[in-house]
């Protein structure tokens, strides 16, 4: 049986972080705190998103530069999306610069006027704050989240498409009424798989529609969003409850972004806009949906189909 290098940071998990105890034996022992070879980032970066203040405490005494960017961002920053206002203030007290400019203008104080705790840093004046539009789209995520906080999505397949009509999304789905018995479907969906899957739900909403299928992926589907987006744009996704929450984006007919996980972290590429929403919709992929696409959600049976036109679509490869 392997045993764990006690000089390095084999072995060392998430949770690890939160023992003080082992990660301060791992750095006597010669573990480097400056270690880049990480795919979540330096141990600074990890301890900051998961781990205790003590723990990051330890590390930013220790570590070279506690500003180094891993994939764009400071641990800094990590603490303020992660929403550990703890860890940002050890290490803003620790040197730490909350107004270093990284991820499109979003710096670590930036982002943390978006926050819950928007005083984190202190008095913000003079510093880039947040524009009206910005402040309106936190609020706005606020409500959305909260309505949907009693919806549990799994195996939901949704799509949200901006500017057309739930008949118009019918009409580019050639999809038809007949034959659909909503009522004995909502019920059991699996008494004939094949053919529930052929059956989605299309309901108006501000902004445009949404195509949603309560027990499947057929809206999120390749052959489904490339219709729907003719001229505008369709973010979707499928909460699979093997891998989790699985997006894409589609413009104009064309996927521009497959296999997304709704409401993770951005990336330093990202637009603005991107990576405010991908704070404000963290780990809620349904709502992050509304958001790309510019939809406002009413009501939460919009997502359960329960105000829903359904409709049956043709049979077509829709993966192709």
């Amino acid at each position: 049986m392997a045993v764990a290098d006690e000089t390095g940071w084999s072995g060392i998990g998430w949770d690890s972080w939160n023992d003080l105890e082992q990660i301060r034996a791992r750095l006597d022992a010669g573990a480097d705190p400056n270690a880049s070879d990480f795919y979540f980032g330096p141990p600074l970066h990890q301890a900051a998103e998961w781990g205790s203040p003590e723990v990051v405490a330890e590390l930013a005494a220790r570590v070279d530069d506690i500003d180094a960017e891993h994939d764009g961002r400071t641990a800094l920053w990590k603490a303020v999306f992660a929403n550990r206002p703890d860890n940002a203030r050890v290490l803003a007290e620790a040197g730490a610069d909350p107004w270093r400019p990284m991820m499109n203008g979003w710096s670590p104080g930036r982002l943390s006027l978006a926050t819950p705790t928007p005083t984190l840093f202190g008095d913000a004046a003079g510093r880039p704050g947040l524009s009206d539009a910005e402040t309106a789209a936190v609020a706005e995520a606020r409500r959305v989240i909260a309505a949907l906080r009693d919806v549990h999505d799994d195996r939901l397949g949704l799509a949200c498409v901006a500017g057309i009509t739930a008949a118009e999304a019918v009409r580019r789905l050639e999809a038809v009424a007949e034959g659909v018995d909503p009522e004995a479907l909502m019920e059991d969906p699996w008494m004939d798989l094949d053919d529930s899957l052929s059956v989605v739900g299309v309901t108006d909403v501000p902004g445009g529609c949404v195509v949603s299928q309560p027990w499947g992926y057929m809206p999120s589907a390749p052959g489904v969003t490339k219709r729907l987006s003719a001229g505008t744009v369709c973010y979707a996704m499928f909460a699979n409850p093997k891998s989790g929450d699985q997006g894409s984006v589609t413009r104009d007919g064309e996927i521009v972004a497959w296999d997304t996980h709704p409401g993770s972290e951005p990336s330093p590429e990202d637009p603005a806009e991107e990576v405010l929403r991908s704070y404000l919709y963290q780990g809620h992929a349904v709502a992050y949906c509304y958001a790309g696409a510019g939809l406002r959600l009413t009501d939460a049976k919009e997502i359960t189909g329960e105000l829903a036109m359904w409709v049956r679509l043709p049979d077509r490869d829709y993966w192709s």
